[in-house]
């Protein structure tokens, strides 16, 4: 089959890999129908994650249709169309039996080399480091699914797979960025970051009833597709962002703040975040926090800063001084995909959000090398990538 591959920093690749083979009992396969590049495979392609390896199939946001299912996969049959959850989960175990199943026990097969970075292990996930379970990825003409009997969501014929996909990933992480900014109706949400996950953060924060959304970008078009969700718009470039937020909150600062962009900020938008890259290339750092010090910063005091931007190891000059000092609360999690899809899957039934908005670019694998460069540069005013294998 065709699939994207991993080859090394800046090269992405479209070649023929042996088809996905049921290895496991509650396993399915998908012929894959729908696909799309995240943000965080561009951490993959710019080379910040450890434990690649050259050839490994990449992407995390996929749909298709089921064409063999495993002797202990019940729930699933050939012939349903579903969407798959990034995360792998079990579906028995401690954390997944209490809905938090990004951080099952189970479906990481090198939990070893997580626990060593990280203490413990998360979830395995598609598509991405070996760290994370090394387990094949979904931007690719078939797919294996582990776990299938937890993980796929069945989808009904008359929602699109346009409107479907992005409950996978980007959907339930924007809107858990603003779940846990425990709105109640009044706030004001400060978001860090216009791009996929950042305009779900968007629009979820004003459907649990934020009054105010200020979004924060230097994209034209990010900044324009924010403006068109109802929100009021910072470029970093032309203001200073505290003074901007201080100012629009009577000096308070945001109820809540969301960092939806993680580890990779622009390295020219201020001294820290170029110290911070600095600090990266010549690896005396592994992440670059200039995001997560600013809505710090802008949070008011017992507010939230509510974290989804990918971060990969330690992060340097961090102002928990500030943080401790004024009581601000962190919510922060890989998104447990599956406790989000079904009541997102009925907002999208209900007609209050169509997800197809943040598509601005399509093509296929064979496209998709190029796609990736594309994203990454933010050409053509690309916002989100989606594929037809």
């Amino acid at each position: 089959m065709k699939a994207i591959t991993w080859h090394g920093k800046m090269d992405m690749r479209c070649e023929s890999v042996p088809d996905p083979k049921i290895e496991q009992p509650r396993d399915c396969i998908i012929k894959v129908t729908a696909c799309a590049i995240c943000g965080s495979d561009l951490h993959l392609m710019d080379g910040i994650m450890p434990t690649m390896k050259s050839g490994d199939v990449v992407g995390h946001e996929t749909m298709g249709e089921v064409v063999e299912v495993g002797p202990e996969c019940r729930n699933l049959k050939v012939g349903d169309r579903v969407v798959v959850p990034f995360t792998i989960s079990c579906g028995e175990c401690f954390f997944c039996t209490r809905g938090y199943y990004s951080g099952c026990e189970r479906s990481n097969p090198n939990f070893e080399m997580a626990r060593e970075l990280w203490g413990n292990s998360p979830a395995a996930l598609f598509g991405y480091s070996h760290m994370l379970g090394g387990v094949p990825g979904g931007q690719a003409e078939y797919l294996r699914v582990p776990y299938a009997d937890v993980g796929p969501l069945k989808i009904p014929s008359h929602i699109t797979d346009e409107q479907a996909l992005f409950l996978s990933d980007i959907f339930p992480t924007g809107y858990m960025a603003a779940d846990f900014c425990d709105i109640k109706g009044g706030e004001t949400i400060a978001i860090w970051g216009c791009g996929p996950v950042g305009q779900f953060a968007i629009r979820s924060a004003l459907l649990l009833g934020a009054e105010r959304v200020i979004a924060i970008d230097d994209t034209p078009e990010r900044l324009e597709m924010a403006k068109q969700a109802g929100a009021e718009t910072l470029n970093f470039r032309e203001v200073d962002i505290y003074d901007a937020i201080m100012q629009r909150t009577h000096g308070r600062g945001a109820d809540a703040c969301i960092d939806a962009v993680g580890t990779e900020p622009s390295p020219t938008s201020s001294l820290m975040a170029a110290v911070d890259r600095v600090k990266v290339a010549t690896f005396m750092g592994t992440d670059q926090p200039h995001v997560l010090r600013q809505a710090i910063h802008c949070c008011r005091n017992f507010g939230t800063v509510s974290i989804v931007g990918v971060y990969g190891g330690f992060l340097d000059k961090v102002p928990f001084g500030s943080a401790i000092n004024r009581g601000i609360t962190f919510k922060m999690a890989q998104t447990p995909v599956q406790r989000y899809m079904p009541l997102l899957l009925e907002r999208i039934e209900r007609g209050e959000i169509d997800p197809s908005f943040v598509i601005t670019h399509r093509g296929t694998l064979d496209d998709a090398p190029g796609l990736y460069n594309t994203f990454r540069d933010k050409k053509d005013g690309c916002i989100k990538v989606f594929l037809r294998p």
